[in-house]
C-alpha cells in the first residue's frame, strides 16, 4: 500500500501532516498512537506537555484513559487543529478492555495531494482557564471561519 501522509514543516504550527496523494472521503488515514495513561498520571507527569503552553500530545480516549503520544506516539500527533477540518478523530471502542479503545483519524471529505490534514481538537474551555492559557491555545489555521482559538465552550 502506498504511503498516504508525511510530516513536514507547517505554516499553521511548526510541524504538520500532509497528503502524499489524493485521499478519498471516509478513508481511515492513521491511528493516533501513544502510551495509555491515567488522568492522574497525565496531571503529575511533566513529560506529557504543558496545557498552559497550547502544546500537548495528549488525547482523551475515554473516562479512564488518555493517549500520551510523547511516548510511543506516531505521525498522527503532528496533525494540527483546524476550524475547517478535512479529517475527524473517531473513537473505536473495544468491547471488553477500554484501555484498547482506539482513535482513528478519518477523512471527512476528499483531501488533495499536498494538502495539510487538520481536525477540530474539541478542547473544552474551563471557566477557570487564565487569559494566558486562552492566548496559548490561539488557532492559526487560517480558515475563513477561524474562531481564533482551539478552545471551545460547551455551546460550540
Amino acid at each position: 500500500m502506498p504511503k498516504l501522509i508525511e510530516k513536514r514543516a507547517s505554516d499553521i504550527h511548526g510541524n504538520g501532516v500532509f497528503a502524499l496523494q489524493d485521499i478519498a472521503k471516509g478513508t481511515e488515514i492513521v491511528e493516533y498512537k501513544g502510551k495509555r495513561i491515567s488522568y492522574d498520571e497525565a496531571d503529575s507527569n511533566q513529560r506529557t506537555g504543558d496545557p498552559d503552553s497550547g502544546h500537548t500530545f495528549l488525547f482523551t480516549l475515554n473516562d479512564h484513559w488518555i493517549i500520551d503520544a510523547t511516548r510511543k506516539g506516531n505521525i498522527a500527533r503532528w496533525i494540527n487543529h483546524s476550524c475547517r477540518p478535512n479529517c475527524e478523530a473517531q473513537l473505536e471502542e473495544h468491547p471488553i478492555d477500554r484501555r484498547k479503545d482506539k482513535v482513528l483519524i478519518t477523512a471527512i471529505r476528499k483531501i488533495r495531494k499536498g494538502e495539510e490534514l487538520g481536525y477540530n481538537y474539541q478542547i473544552q474551555l474551563d471557566k477557570d482557564d487564565s487569559d494566558s492559557t486562552r492566548e496559548a491555545w490561539e488557532c492559526r489555521c487560517g480558515a475563513p471561519n477561524c474562531s481564533g482559538t482551539m478552545l471551545q465552550t460547551g455551546d460550540d
